[in-house]
């Protein structure tokens, strides 16, 4: 579950009606459907179709207590994925008589975005004609990314909290009226309820205590009592769900025949009734009703990131294991065609825009590298990458990487696709938000290495690659042992501490760490450091030993160095 920090800090000036305000402009927009003839306030500058099908509203008439400035966009995908969730929350608020309102802070390019965008909200909105007022609204929230929500006391202008979009995703409704208060009650719920986890509270609600099969029978919950019980998160549709399902079922009628005490029960994250039905219809296991809000309780009980996905619950009612569909899939069913083959996509693209089969990769260890143009990280590492990719190819022709672009447009994919030696997907393909969710990437650069025999190996080649370069092919445990093993050897001649000039403060302490930043190179590095604990000061092995005192050296690379840089070694910093 994402944490949700809600602060106190209060806004410069008191009250909701001065943040919103805005020089001549003591009003805002609220959906109706009606057409305003003439603006109440003709002085202004506001085009006249900012008005159309909305209802002025004087920002003092606002009687909520509660007030969520909402800022977002009609072209970021957050952002319309969000704002169901929101419209449904509000909805939900409103029908139970909450003091809540919405306040709609658009970050849209033009009035027609914004005005299609708004048409959805049955909430309020800044009049987009004031680009000055939203401006200022950006700048006063330091509103780095979308969706944001903040929450506000209306009367006292304090912040309930920055983090309303987690807050909504992960509680919805319960979460209101959003104080920290409210939110440490909630947290203090779920740890009660993590501490005296069963199955009924996991699976029940107080109006519900059955489950379904996909026959419509109603299946008591205490018929799962002493039973080991998977829980398997599914959607229709999604190519790597049904995969898994598949091959799920023939583990469960396995386990049945031969009598063990086990049970899977479906949680379904589709949005119908259709969806459901369609995609449970080939399951023999047992689920949670279609819309049940449990479903959304548990993705985020358990911190869903990815899909498959199945937890492990034990005969006590307690979680044995967050998930362990990557150790059922990987071992059972996972290929590169059953990875990379999706109807008639069964290619990749060379560099002349060729269509390379995906049976030509069949057998070679295949790294799946995620990336983009416009991510500064990715740009940053893929000289390193081209570099090592390179070195390996030298010595093993059975190596390949696929390119897996999050772009935005084709020109950004085509100027970043050219600077690298290897294949790609084609941009926009279907298959990359298949492999996204198969190998839970949340972040990029991303690098997942595919052995031979299409099993997955490692889904973080980064870490091994920046520490050990071409070495650390084929990037399996045995192999990244072994260079450990090397290494450690290695550090065995290594002085335990050393002073060095970049750090002449303290001595340095030899330290067996993981994954680090050099502060010479500015490389990362892992196993061993020359470290000052008290500095945060780290050098790796081969910056710290390297020998120095050669004037001479110094001196040419010090005539070599353009300004603003200072070269020592092999290694030129910036100043």
């Amino acid at each position: 579950m994402a944490e949700a920090t809600p602060t106190t800090t209060t806004t410069t000036d008191a009250g909701i009606a001065t943040i919103l305000a805005a020089d001549g402009r003591n009003f805002l927009l609220r959906n109706s459907g009606d057409q305003v003839d003439q603006p109440p306030f003709p002085h202004l500058s506001f085009a006249r179709t900012d008005l159309l099908a909305a209802a002025i509203v004087k920002i003092s008439s606002i009687e909520a207590s509660t007030v969520a400035l909402y800022f977002s966009a009609s072209w970021c995908p957050p952002c319309r994925r969000f704002t169901p969730k929101l419209i449904e929350a509000y909805k939900e608020l409103v029908s139970q008589g909450k003091s809540f309102e919405v306040v709609f802070v658009s970050g849209d390019s033009d009035l027609e975005a914004f005005n299609a965008y708004f048409a959805k909200m049955p909430w309020l909105a800044v009049p987009f004609s004031d680009s000055e007022g939203l401006s200022n609204l950006n700048e006063r929230f330091k509103v780095m990314g979308i969706p944001h929500l903040i929450i506000l006391d209306a009367k006292s202008g304090e912040i309930y909290t920055e983090d309303g979009v987690e807050l909504v995703d992960d509680y919805g409704t319960e979460a209101y009226p959003f104080t920290p208060e409210r939110i440490n009650e909630l947290k203090e719920q779920e740890k009660a309820a993590r501490d005296n986890q069963t199955i009924h509270s996991l699976l029940g609600t107080p109006t519900r205590d059955y489950l379904i099969s996909n026959k419509g029978d109603k299946v008591p919950i205490s018929d799962l009592e002493g039973k080991y019980v998977g829980l398997c998160f599914v959607v229709n549709g999604s190519g790597p769900v049904v995969q898994f399902t598949s091959l799920l079922a023939k583990i469960y009628e396995k386990l049945k025949e031969v009598g063990e005490k086990f049970e899977v029960v479906a949680v379904s994250l589709d949005g119908d009734e259709e969806s459901f039905n369609e995609s449970f219809a080939g399951m023999p296991w047992l689920a949670i009703p279609q819309g049940d809000k449990m479903c959304e309780k548990l993705a985020r009980y358990f911190e869903l990131s990815g899909l498959p996905m199945l937890v492990l619950i034990g005969p006590d009612g307690k979680t044995l294991n967050n998930d362990i569909a990557d150790i059922i899939d990987e071992h059972e069913s996972q290929t590169l065609e059953s990875l990379l083959v999706t109807g008639d996509l069964d290619f990749v693209l060379g560099k002349d825009g060729a269509k390379v089969p995906v049976s030509e990769l069949v057998g070679k260890t295949v790294l799946l590298y995620f990336s983009a143009k416009w991510c500064p990280p990715c740009r940053a590492f893929l000289p390193k990458l081209v570099n090592e990719y390179n070195k390996i190819k030298e010595k093993h022709n059975d190596f390949e990487i696929i390119f897996i672009s999050s772009d935005r447009d084709q020109s950004s994919y085509d100027e970043f696709f050219s600077g690298m030696p290897w294949l790609a997907l084609p941009l926009g393909d279907e298959r990359k938000q298949h492999l996204s969710k198969t190998f839970k990437i949340i972040g990029i650069p991303s690098l997942v290495a595919i052995g031979p025999d299409g099993k997955t190996v490692t889904k973080d080649v980064k870490t091994p690659l920046m520490a050990h370069g071409a070495d650390a092919f084929p990037f399996t445990e045995e192999k990244l042992q072994e260079l450990e093993k090397k290494i450690d050897e290695m550090a065995k001649g290594w002085p335990e501490k050393l002073k060095h000039d970049l750090h002449e403060e303290h001595e340095l302490v030899l330290t067996r760490c993981s994954m680090y930043g050099c502060d010479a190179c500015r490389e990362m590095g892992n196993s061993w450091s020359y470290r000052c604990k008290e500095c945060d000061f780290d050098l790796h092995p081969k910056c710290a030993l390297e020998e120095k005192g050669d004037e001479e050296m110094r001196e040419e690379n010090a005539e070599a160095a353009p300004a603003g840089y200072v070269c020592e070694g092999d290694v030129c910093r910036k100043v």
